[in-house]
């Protein structure tokens, strides 16, 4: 059974840094592609960075150049370096997986962790 579990996530002043962790489990960690999705209140969910397991990686326009998306296949984690917050960085965000392919699409995902709040105050 594949399992996703976040964390890291917590209050910060705008600015400011914080680094999620996304925990797998489940599946062959040498073919797979794990995205990092957030959602804030009122919106939708957006796909904001991926990561396959050949070491791609992919951002939205809206985080490239403040987010680094990174794993480590020994720990079976994928990381989320979060870097120059804006308070409209608050949302849930979650990780997600799929196999082979990144996509930054919320249906394209098979399975989801439960999220983990990162709280960006001005």
């Amino acid at each position: 059974e594949v399992q996703l579990v976040e964390s890291g996530g917590g209050l910060v002043q705008t600015g400011g840094s914080l680094r999620l962790s996304c925990a797998a489990s489940g599946f062959t960690f040498d073919d797979y592609a794990i995205g990092w999705f957030r959602q804030a209140p009122g919106k939708e969910r957006e796909g904001i960075s991926c990561i396959r397991s050949e070491g791609d990686t992919y951002y939205a326009d809206s985080v490239k150049g403040r987010f680094t998306i990174s794993s480590d296949n020994t720990e079976n984690t994928v990381y989320l370096q979060m870097n120059s917050l804006k308070p409209e960085d608050t949302a849930v965000y979650y990780c997600a997986q799929r196999s082979k392919i990144c996509s930054l699409v919320v249906g394209a995902m098979d399975y989801w962790g439960k999220g983990t709040q990162v709280t960006v105050s001005s």
